[in-house]
């Protein structure tokens, strides 16, 4: 099977239709939450604490959800329009959405974001798509840019499919010239099927890498391990965030709020948002 970063830039794969294709598969965003919650897990931010994070390669805010539900602010950042028109249209996410290029670097002022993950989306970047990209200076801008956006000691996750050796080796290059230090995380490696590789980065000093899921039961620390991600699979439905119903004051207010934090001209509140209006008959 191809791989879509073949075909040709992101945003021209993700078109209206293939946005809209992948958004309709349930089977695929079951699996993009799983990963999306196991990457804010290896943040291992303080528990009790909101943080921002940034979410690269958003696409239509599935993974955002998560960090919603996991209780932090976010803004993502994604190539495609067509994903990110789903994103504020379909989902509604509650996190803010920037269209850019992420080989361009990250456009933020410095030390701004407490954690970033990004899910099967840097592998992008190992492809020229013009005759004036490089992929390595671009991988270099990349990690640059979000090195000097990120808070010291905090960690960026990125969950992505390596089609080589040596393309794992570029990424990780680019990001230790940045500055970066950490490794791999192999979660279930001995399964074709559930194997996931997890870039783990660091902007502090040397850590130890977290442990990585396994489908071995040899110990009961591994059971334990086991059982949490099984538990944690299950639950994802049912401790999503309850969305208000459309033309609810909650859902009226909730829109008023982004779209302030857009920069937007905003009507403003008042008691009679969302009421049913009386019928006047003549």
């Amino acid at each position: 099977m191809s791989r879509p970063e073949y075909s040709g830039p992101a945003d021209l794969y993700y078109n209206d239709k293939e946005a809209r294709r992948y958004n309709g598969n349930s089977h695929i965003i079951e699996i993009q939450r799983e990963m999306a919650q196991r990457a804010i897990d290896l943040l291992e931010l303080p528990e009790g604490i909101s943080g921002m994070i940034l979410d690269i390669g958003c696409g239509s805010g599935i993974s955002g959800e998560v960090i919603t539900e996991n209780g932090h602010d976010w803004i993502g950042i994604d190539i495609s329009p067509h994903m990110l028109e789903i994103a504020v249209n379909d989902r509604e996410v509650e996190g803010d959405l920037i269209q850019r290029d992420m080989g361009s670097g990250m456009p933020f002022k410095a030390g701004c974001f407490d954690g970033a993950i990004s899910i099967s989306a840097i592998q992008w970047l190992c492809h020229a798509n013009s005759s004036d990209q490089n992929p390595r200076k671009r991988l270099v801008r990349f990690f640059q840019s979000l090195y000097g956006s990120m808070t010291r000691g905090s960690k960026a996750i990125f969950q992505y499919y390596p089609e080589s050796d040596a393309q794992a080796n570029l990424i990780k290059g680019a990001a230790v010239k940045a500055g970066f230090n950490g490794g791999t995380v192999i979660d279930f490696p001995d399964s074709q099927r559930r194997k996931k590789h997890y870039l783990v980065l660091s902007t502090g000093g040397n850590q130890v890498l977290p442990k990585a899921l396994t489908e071995e039961v040899n110990s009961e620390d591994e059971v334990d391990q086991c059982d949490v991600l099984e538990s944690r699979t299950f639950n994802l439905h049912g401790n999503r965030k309850r969305k208000a119903p459309k033309g609810s004051k909650e859902y009226i207010n909730a829109k008023k709020e982004r779209m302030r934090r857009q920069g937007k001209e905003v009507r403003p509140d008042s008691k009679y948002s969302g009421r049913k209006r009386r019928k006047v008959k003549f």
